[in-house]
């Protein structure tokens, strides 16, 4: 993850899970920054940080038979965008009992994402909202939140990393 610290940008290695196994789940990823613990989080800086990717996967929501005489399985849709090689996504980090995590922030899917993805997607920064995000006000952070652009965006697969074909 990117974040500040003392007025400069540092590289930091973080596990994904904001929460640090203190909920059901691991917190990957969050979505209503109105419940009161992610805005406890949306509303201060130094809690905010970017998630540096040059693409993500969202699975297909069918399965696929591969013609293998193995049980169908779900692929992999690879989405990237295509005016910045290695963009930035919303993210919160805080320090937990075993080290620092993070989640990536979501908000509504847009409409390259939605086939595969209908419930949301990952908060895709503008390279000029970076300093927004780290820098704003909640009301800012919020505004954010948005689908990024489609047409800046290309999709490839489905791929089936875990079996030749």
């Amino acid at each position: 993850m990117v974040r500040e610290q003392d007025g400069e940008r540092a590289w930091d290695v973080m596990t994904w899970d904001v929460l640090g196994g203190q909920a059901a789940w691991p917190m990957t990823n969050v979505r209503n920054l109105k419940l009161p613990q992610w805005r406890k989080l949306a509303e201060k800086p130094e809690n905010r940080c970017l998630v540096p990717l040059t693409e993500f996967a969202e699975f297909t929501p069918e399965k696929h038979d591969l013609g293998d005489g193995k049980p169908p399985l779900k692929g992999e849709m690879w989405f990237s965008v295509t005016d910045q090689p290695v963009f930035a996504v919303a993210g919160f980090w805080q320090h937990l009992k075993d080290g620092p995590g993070f989640t990536m922030v979501t908000c509504d899917p847009n409409e390259l994402v939605a086939p595969i993805h209908p419930k949301a997607m990952i908060t895709i920064l503008e390279p000029e909202d970076i300093e927004t995000w780290l820098h704003g006000s909640y009301e800012d952070v919020v505004a954010l939140q948005k689908p990024y652009d489609a047409s800046k965006m290309t999709v490839r697969g489905p791929v089936f990393p875990t079996r030749r074909v």
